[in-house]
C-alpha cells in the first residue's frame, strides 16, 4: 500500500505539494507590507484592508471542510487540478480589482481555493508514508506553508518599494500557474480508494442521498465530539494564533521601534522567523519520527497516536512562550536592541517546525480511512484562530501594548500544551469510550 511509488516520486510528490501549500500562505502576508499603498488605491484605511486579511484567514478555515470530504469522494488528483487552475483565475482578478469589494471578493476566493493545497497535500503524505515516515515529510511539506507567510512580506516590501503592489498579485499569479501546470503534468493520484467507486449501479436518487453523506461539511465538523480532537485543534490553534500575531503587526510595531521608513526595511525582519523555518525543516519532522518510535520500542512494538504529539511539547509549552514574552516585552520596554527581537522570531520559526509536523501527522493517525476530514477540521479552527489574531492584533497593540498582548498569546500557548497533555494522557481512552 505504501509502497506503490518509489522514493524519488514519493520526493516528488512532497515537493510539488510544498510549492501548492507555499501559494495560499503566502498570500495571507505579502499584502502586508502593501497596506498603505492598497489603502491609498482604493481610497480606504489600512485598518479596512486589515479586515480583507481576516476575512482571507476565514476563508482559510472554511474552504477545508469542503474539499477534505471531497477529496476523499473524488481522489486527491481532480481536487488539487481544480482548486489550481481556480486560485490562478482568482489571483489574476486580485490583481484586476478595479475596487475595493472586487478586491474583497478575489482574496477570499482565493483562500477558498488555495487552502486545498494544504489539506490535500497533507492527505497525499497519509496516503503514501507509513506512520513512522510521515512527521519528517510532513516537515519538508509544512516548510510551504510556514515559510510562506513569513517571506511573503519581505517580498512586498521589495515590490511595493519600487513598483506597484498590484505585481505582488501577478507574481503570485504566476507562480500559481506553475503550480497548475505540475499539478496535471507531474501528480498522480495517491489516494487508495475513492469512495465515488462504491456509488456504482445505484439509482440516481439513492446516489445523490449516499453523495450528499459523503461530502456533508458537518461530517468534519461533527469529529470534534472526541475530547482529544479538540484538545489537538486547541493546540495547533495557539500556535498559528502566536505565528500570525507575530508577523501581521511587524511593520506598525517595529518599523516606529527602530525608526524604519520603508516597507523594504520593515520587510528584513520577517526573515528571521522565514529563516527559522528553514533551519526547522531539516529537524521537526525527523524529531518527531524519532519520538514516536522510541515510543513504540517503550511499549513493546504497540503504536499509540497519541504518542507523536510528544515531541511538541517542550516547544509549544516553554520555547514559544518564553520567546513570545522576551519578543514582546523588550520591543515594549525599548531594551535588547534589534537582535533580541530578530533572534526571538528565529527561535519561535524553528519552535513551530517541531510542533506542527507532530499535530498534523497525529490528525491523519488517529483515525484511520478519516485522515483527511479530521485534518480539515483541525485546519478549520487552526484557521479560524488566524482569522482572529490577524483582525485584532493591530487593535490590541494600540490597546494594550505589544508585551501585555505577548503574554496573552503565550498563556494562550501554555494552554494548548496542557490540552495536548491531557490528550497525551486520556485520548486513546476517552476516543475509545466516545466509539462504544
Amino acid at each position: 500500500m505504501y509502497d506503490r511509488f518509489s522514493p524519488h516520486r514519493k520526493t516528488l510528490i512532497v515537493v510539488l505539494m510544498s510549492f501548492c501549500s507555499f501559494l495560499a500562505p503566502i498570500s495571507s502576508t505579502s499584502v502586508l507590507a502593501a497596506t498603505p499603498e492598497v489603502a491609498e488605491t482604493y481610497g480606504t484605511t489600512g485598518s479596512i484592508v486589515n479586515v480583507t486579511n481576516a476575512i482571507y484567514m476565514l476563508m482559510m478555515g472554511v474552504s477545508p471542510i469542503v474539499w477534505g470530504p471531497l477529496s476523499e469522494v473524488y481522489g486527491r488528483l481532480r481536487i488539487t487540478q481544480i482548486t489550481a487552475v481556480l486560485f490562478c483565475g482568482c489571483s489574476i482578478g486580485t490583481a484586476l480589482a478595479p475596487n475595493l469589494a472586487a478586491f474583497f471578493i478575489f482574496r477570499m476566493l482565493t483562500a477558498f481555493e488555495g487552502t486545498a493545497f494544504i489539506l490535500v497535500g497533507s492527505a497525499c503524505l497519509a496516503d503514501i508514508y507509513r506512520p513512522t515516515e510521515r512527521a519528517t515529510a510532513m516537515g519538508w511539506f509544512l516548510s510551504g506553508t510556514l515559510i510562506g507567510p513569513a517571506f511573503g512580506p519581505f517580498l512586498g516590501g521589495i515590490i511595493v518599494t519600487y513598483t506597484s503592489w498590484r505585481v505582488i498579485f501577478w507574481l503570485q499569479t504566476g507562480l500559481a500557474g506553475l503550480a497548475a501546470i505540475g499539478c496535471f503534468v507531474l501528480l498522480p493520484e495517491t489516494i487508495h480508494h475513492r469512495k465515488i467507486d462504491d456509488l456504482e449501479g445505484f439509482s440516481h436518487k439513492r446516489k445523490m442521498s449516499v453523495l450528499w453523506g459523503m461530502i456533508n461539511p458537518a461530517r468534519v465538523l461533527i469529529l470534534y465530539r472526541y475530547p482529544n480532537l479538540i484538545m489537538a485543534g486547541l493546540a495547533s490553534s495557539a500556535v498559528i494564533w502566536n505565528m500570525y500575531s507575530l508577523l501581521t503587526p511587524i511593520r506598525y510595531v517595529l518599523n516606529p521601534r527602530f525608526g524604519l521608513t520603508t516597507p523594504l526595511q520593515g520587510g528584513l525582519f520577517y526573515l528571521a522567523p522565514g529563516c527559522g523555518y528553514l533551519v526547522g525543516t531539516f529537524f521537526g519532522g525527523r524529531y518527531a519520527d524519532y519520538v514516536v518510535k522510541r515510543w513504540i520500542e517503550k511499549r513493546g512494538g504497540v503504536r499509540v497516536p497519541e504518542d507523536r504529539m510528544r515531541s511538541a511539547l517542550p516547544f509549544m509549552g516553554v520555547v514559544i512562550p518564553a520567546c513570545m514574552l522576551l519578543y514582546g516585552w523588550s520591543v515594549e520596554k525599548a531594551v535588547g536592541g534589534i537582535p533580541l527581537p530578530v533572534v526571538t522570531m528565529f527561535l519561535q520559526g524553528v519552535a513551530q517546525l517541531f510542533c506542527f509536523p507532530s499535530l498534523n501527522t497525529y490528525c491523519l493517525d488517529v483515525m484511520q480511512g478519516r485522515g483527511s476530514e479530521v485534518i480539515a477540521g483541525n485546519y478549520f479552527v487552526r484557521y479560524l484562530f488566524a482569522c482572529a489574531a490577524t483582525a485584532c492584533v493591530l487593535p490590541a497593540v494600540e490597546g494594550i501594548g505589544v508585551g501585555w498582548f505577548s503574554t496573552i498569546s503565550a498563556a494562550f500557548l501554555v494552554a494548548g500544551t496542557a490540552g495536548t497533555m491531557a490528550a497525551i494522557r486520556w485520548g486513546p481512552i476517552l476516543t475509545a469510550a466516545d466509539r462504544s
